[in-house]
């Protein structure tokens, strides 16, 4: 993967991208503990570059919902859209709600050739609205 975009294969990278694979949706923080953990000798300043080289290499998505940090999944090249819970903040894919990519179209491009929709989708999950949790979470 690293050597088809063009990136040198190390292991900062490798260990970064297999950290997004596993936990799609983490923000760097927890991208930094995973790497950490293999890599203890990696630096914070390392993963941002990493997942800045592999963001703008199209090996990873970056995504950012209102009133959250950014967060990185490894599902690139289709427009599916995001679940985002308003109480614990899972988040979750969703495919493109109609058709192929851009999936929604503006009601004026004013000149812009359209080539992806973002939605975000709020609500609560299913571990925040069963009863036991809530139960939990008082």
């Amino acid at each position: 993967m690293l050597r088809d975009a063009a990136l040198r294969v190390t292991r900062p990278r490798i260990e970064v991208l297999d950290a997004v694979h596993t936990y799609p949706h983490s923000d760097t923080e927890s991208i930094h503990a995973v790497v950490r953990a293999v890599l203890p000798v990696v630096s914070r300043q390392a993963v941002y570059d990493v997942l800045s080289a592999l963001t703008a290499a199209q090996l990873v998505r970056r995504i950012q919902p209102a009133g959250s940090v950014a967060r990185y999944e490894s599902r690139v090249g289709d427009n599916h859209h995001h679940l985002v819970c308003t109480s614990c903040g899972a988040i979750s894919d969703v495919d493109c709600t109609v058709g192929s990519a851009p999936c929604l179209t503006a009601s004026d491009t004013r000149g812009f050739a359209v080539s992806e929709a973002e939605v975000v989708f709020w609500g609560i999950c299913p571990d925040c609205k069963s009863p036991q949790s809530s139960r939990s979470h008082s």
